[in-house]
């Protein structure tokens, strides 16, 4: 949602009472990243829920309501927010009416009520800017510190303050907090959007309180209910990330890695990346023995050259591992193509596609000619999907269906119907994210 928001301006309503429930996944750390605000002035009328950059505060969320320049309402988490591979649902309850003023606003993270740093509760029957004025997602009130991530089911209801249970729930298998249907009553301004079209700003919650987005929004299948895999910026060196840790970006002509965010130990898994901008080269593979000592085997080498990995190089063609080298497609690949990796953990195999055509005259739906995993990398599983480059571009695309902001052209879902490829998943291979995860084993 960077650089993008959406906003409407309401009449107001209850301004004592409502409650803000959102489910969100950053990408950026470190930085100034503006959840929701509302009011008419960033300076001096505002309210904001945002997560810092500050030194010394780096990561926390921030709450801040101001009236005629004046504070009324703030707080400082004492936890940071440093996930970058999960949702997280924060749940902003105010009731001003309270005679207890730990009552009057309370902040809930996966379900859990959050502790202050440092708090400033309101006064009793204090009316805030929320329910009145402009209201704005994933922005300032004057559109500054754009939300840096992704962004699904937001809701706001109009009269009631509600808890986490009303919008999410424990998973009874796997004890993680998770995504439910909204039990709630929205009230006049109350509003639910799903984001889940290319209209992130529709109201479902029957109210019509729908927004106007500003920007380009972009609709990928990643979102609370299903969470896929994505490069992150906890395990990487000198490299840049964008578009939602899909896409990896080294000006220099040295060799440096980035890591991701899932780990795999069994199963049949698919992703594909493209060769936007080729310098030099770009290996993509797995790694295993992360997290831990592996982080430094990625920061300023290539995956391949080490016995617990295993990558293609483009600049070649060829496959490495333990430095290495055997021959894949024969030739280097080229700018512009889409390279598939497919990943064999029952059998202990890698495959990679050129364009939808796999290399080798390999075909991993039948275990056919794939690369052999070595002893060492089957013995440091889990292994962790990785990328070395040298002068590079590449966007990856793990199932949410663009490569950068440009979305796949044949929209092909695996088998059990999630994710978004450019070219079909072989037979009996999955997209990584958690649902096909918890189904087929990782």
């Amino acid at each position: 949602m960077a650089t993008t928001r959406l906003e409407k301006t309401f009449t107001a309503s209850n301004r004592k009472t409502f409650t803000i429930s959102t489910w969100i996944k950053r990408s950026a750390l470190t930085v100034n990243n503006c959840i929701y605000s509302a009011g008419t002035n960033d300076s001096t009328d505002r309210e904001l829920l945002v997560f810092l950059a500050d030194a010394g505060e780096e990561d926390k969320l921030y709450f801040n309501a101001k009236v005629s320049n004046s504070t009324v309402a703030q707080f400082y988490t004492n936890r940071r927010f440093r996930d970058v591979g999960a949702f997280y649902h924060i749940v902003l309850a105010f009731d001003t009416t309270q005679a207890t003023d730990t009552n009057r606003m309370k902040l809930y993270v996966n379900g859990e009520l959050q502790s202050f740093q440092s708090v400033t509760y309101p006064n009793q029957n204090r009316d805030m800017n929320t329910n009145n004025t402009v209201h704005k997602i994933g922005s300032t009130v004057g559109n500054g510190q754009y939300f840096n991530g992704l962004m699904s089911y937001f809701a706001f209801t109009d009269g009631t303050a509600y808890t986490p249970t009303s919008f999410g729930e424990t998973d009874s298998s796997s004890g993680i907090w998770k995504w439910k249907s909204p039990s709630v009553t929205y009230g006049t301004n109350g509003f639910f959007l799903k984001m889940d079209t290319s209209s992130p700003g529709t109201d479902t919650s029957g109210n019509s309180n729908t927004f106007t987005a500003s920007g380009t929004p972009t609709l990928t299948q990643d979102n609370a209910s299903n969470n896929f895999c994505t490069l992150t910026p906890l395990i990487r060196m000198a490299i840049t990330l964008n578009n939602g840790n899909t896409q990896v970006t080294d000006t220099d002509s040295s060799w440096y890695g980035v890591g991701s965010t899932m780990g795999v130990s069994s199963g049949k898994w698919y992703w594909e990346y493209k060769l936007t901008r080729i310098g030099n080269y770009a290996q993509d593979g797995v790694m295993g023995g992360l997290p831990g000592n592996g982080y430094n085997d990625i920061y300023n080498t290539y995956v391949g050259s080490k016995t617990a990995g295993v990558a293609l190089n483009t600049g070649e063609g060829k496959i490495y591992s333990a430095d290495s080298s055997t021959t894949w497609f024969g030739s280097a690949n080229s700018q512009g193509q889409i390279i598939g990796v497919a990943l064999d953990l029952d059998n202990n195999k890698i495959y990679y596609s050129q364009n939808g055509v796999f290399g080798n005259s390999s075909n991993p739906a039948t275990n056919t000619n794939g690369y052999a995993l070595s002893a060492t990398i089957i013995a440091n599983k889990p292994l962790l999907p990785c990328s070395s480059i040298n002068n590079c571009t590449i966007d990856y695309n793990f199932g949410n269906g663009f490569f950068g902001t440009t979305a796949v052209a044949s929209s092909n879902a695996d088998a059990a119907g999630h994710g978004l490829m450019e070219y079909a998943v072989p037979t009996g291979y999955y997209t990584l994210n958690t649902k096909n995860l918890n189904t087929y084993g990782g």
